[in-house]
């Protein structure tokens, strides 16, 4: 059951897994001729006719006149864990190793049967089963819950593993697993402080709001591990945060959520989000990048301590237990800076003194609030300084001209609406041409080429994986985005490579910001 509730969101691994398939069109290419009898010439004229290897597969295998001697029924387990082994090979010849196994699979598939593996090797699975269908399916077959089945899916964040706890009637037995990462709580965005207080309530904790990026700490007695909030493990591109949590946390085990700012080793001053965003991919050089970009680690938050899960104790409680465990340590490992408080101009006060540090503002949470993992809640409040900036993921963009003509620009940006993808505008400026801060064209011309689907001339289509932070001037309506929207004067001011597409911005945000400016003028 699991392996089939993962097949069918195009992997083999839950979301938290790390391992990658790691498989290039072009040695699925080879993978398709050996299996097909076809020579790679001729393969790779009907990919660039048909645009997907997908299709090619299904054609080639269609008129192939026979099986050959080798081929065997395919079962899920045999194609599940061959296509597992791919992610897990290593050392010389692994990419002939890794031809013969697909070419395995294809030899023995039908002609569907070969467009489906392929694609899902290749991870362009294109069935729409979202997370959302994926929860309702699992509720519809085992008669339960939508919401018990969304909470299991938070803590756990694999449907797989969800699914079968359903049919066994144990989605009330879930829980946390400290070394697994789990979805993190997330915040709603209001405008000015009362609305804070309207929202969570009186007296309310204020915390500072970090420009930097989330971080969920794991430890299990001498195995500590850190994740981002994509889930991805990032333990070996911070071993000095490890060191850190070794020396200046107490306890056997235990999930904390914190924010790791940058800042300047001269000046002490925190630094903007992309000074350290490059860290999170480093894979060499990482000690060096660990002091050039030094972090601090901000901890606000306990999921599970010693044994005990603190999701549904109260937030004030919570915070009490991070306060005894932490042995604060400045540009190393503090708590997070907060006032409680029910007075307005005192929230304000707090407020600026967030913005003169170099932060983005403030949050605003509920005393009383538990640990919603994985949820937009309205115990949890946001006030930023600027018009909200808007996380959207890039389906398509242009081929440049004159000395861009190498570059890829000119992204079409898209927000979510009901589960699908809404096209809210074009962004062509705020990337750098030559490397520095921020993210160049060049750089991620590099990282989209690979998610290429479609091109026509010089507009091409993009499997959407990458996320920009996208600024404008006015949220405004428009009949020419399916998202009824579109943004005035838009720029990219960062790829937020630590967030998931799954948490980009929803029609809704776009809304209330819209209705908001309106209200303003």
């Amino acid at each position: 059951l699991e392996i089939v509730v993962n097949l069918v969101q195009g992997s083999v691994f839950p979301q938290w897994d790390a391992r990658k398939i790691g498989f290039s069109s072009r040695s699925m290419l080879k993978a398709i001729a050996n299996s097909s009898g076809v020579n790679s010439g001729q393969v790779e004229k009907l990919w660039a006719k048909k645009g997907d290897l997908g299709i090619v597969v299904d054609d080639l295998i269609k008129d192939k006149k026979q099986r050959t001697l080798f081929s065997e029924k395919l079962t899920i387990k045999k194609v599940h864990n061959n296509i597992r082994k791919l992610a897990e090979m290593e050392g010389a010849g692994t990419v002939d190793r890794k031809i013969g196994l697909v070419s395995e699979l294809l030899t023995s598939a039908s002609p569907k049967e070969a467009k489906f593996i392929v694609r899902t090797i290749l991870e362009e699975l294109r069935v729409g089963t979202a997370e959302g269908i994926v929860r309702d399916a699992i509720a519809s077959a085992f008669d339960k819950n939508v919401d018990d089945v969304e909470h299991a899916f938070d803590m756990t964040v694999d449907y797989g593993e969800v699914a079968l706890l359903a049919k066994e009637n144990k989605l009330g037995k879930v829980g946390l697993k400290v070394g697994r990462p789990v979805k993190l709580m997330l915040a709603i965005l209001v405008k000015n402080v009362e609305e804070g207080f309207e929202s969570v309530g009186k007296p309310a904790i204020i915390e500072f709001k970090y420009d930097g990026f989330r971080i969920q700490i794991h430890k299990e007695k001498d195995k500590i591990k850190l994740f981002t909030r994509r889930m991805e493990e990032v333990t070996k591109q911070f071993p000095d945060v490890v060191e850190d949590v070794r020396k200046y946390i107490k306890g056997d085990n235990f999930i904390l959520d914190s924010e790791a700012v940058g800042y300047d080793r001269k000046t002490g001053k925190y630094l903007p989000f992309q000074n350290i965003s490059q860290r999170i991919k480093r894979k060499y050089d990482i000690e060096k990048i660990a002091k050039d970009f030094p972090v601090e680690v901000n901890v606000f938050d306990v999921l599970y301590y010693n044994g005990e899960s603190f999701v549904n104790k109260r937030l004030e409680d919570r915070r009490k237990l991070i306060e005894k465990i932490i042995k604060e340590e400045k540009k190393k490992i503090v708590l997070s800076r907060m006032l409680k408080t029910e007075d307005v101009k005192e929230a304000e006060k707090f407020y600026n003194e967030s913005l003169k540090a170099g932060n983005e503002g403030v949050m605003i949470k509920s005393l009383e609030a538990k640990y919603k993992a994985g949820r937009y809640v309205g115990f949890m409040c946001k006030l930023k300084n600027i018009l909200e900036a808007l996380d959207l993921v890039i389906v398509g963009a242009e081929w440049g001209e004159g000395k861009r003509a190498k570059w890829l620009s000119s992204y079409t940006v898209a927000c979510k609406k009901d589960g699908n993808l809404v096209e809210i505008g074009k962004v062509s400026t705020g990337m750098k041409e030559k490397a520095g801060e921020g993210a160049t064209f060049e750089q991620l011309t590099k990282e989209l080429r690979k998610l290429i689907i479609e091109e026509k001339g010089k507009t091409v289509k993009i499997k959407p994986q990458v996320v920009v932070e996208v600024a404008y001037e006015e949220v405004q309506k428009s009949p020419t985005y399916t998202s009824g929207y579109a943004l005035r004067f838009p720029r990219v001011l960062r790829v937020r490579i630590d967030k998931p597409v799954s948490e980009i911005n929803t029609i809704k945000d776009v809304e209330a910001i819209y209705k908001m400016q309106r209200k303003g003028k």
